[in-house]
């Protein structure tokens, strides 16, 4: 009977911490990360380096994670400047879009986990997971990185 009643006990001290896993960032500061991030994927819509700049911090940078026809593990880095600069190469009408973004909110700090879609006119590209880290400037979120897998199979609603 003892170890039943500390196990109740133990279960309803953990459901505060599982019932804000559930809301996955709903305040106010966690929505403000996210508009951040959906600036970003608007600047990347529009191929506009110049608005990549003004979300993320020129320090930071874009990794992504592929893997390669070899079958082999591959890294991609890239500054912010060798990032936005390749924006308007993209061919055709490129649209990322989160899918269940986990928002966590630290002071300054904050950052995102969340499955991606990537889409070419209209159509998926590829798809993977995006962790993505913001500071806060002078009462402004910027990205700082943005590290991402990249793959075509497996995609949400494929």
């Amino acid at each position: 009977m003892y170890l039943k009643t500390i196990f109740a006990l133990a279960l309803c001290a953990a459901t505060p911490a599982f019932a804000q896993h559930e809301k996955h960032g709903a305040d106010a500061e966690a929505q403000a990360v996210l508009d951040t991030v959906d600036r970003m994927f608007d600047a990347l819509a529009a191929k506009d380096p110049s608005a990549m700049a003004a979300v993320t911090i020129a320090d930071g940078r874009a990794t992504a994670a592929t893997i390669g026809a070899d079958g082999k593990e591959k890294l991609h880095f890239s500054t912010w400047s060798e990032f936005a600069g390749r924006l308007p190469g993209i061919p055709g009408a490129p649209v990322e879009k989160l899918v269940d973004p986990h928002v966590h909110v630290e002071g300054p700090i904050a950052m995102i986990w969340s499955p991606y879609v990537f889409m070419l006119d209209g159509k998926l590209s590829h798809c993977g997971v995006n962790h993505v880290d913001l500071v806060k400037q002078n009462g402004a979120w910027r990205v700082l990185n943005i590290t991402w897998t990249q793959r075509k199979t497996g995609c949400p609603g494929q």
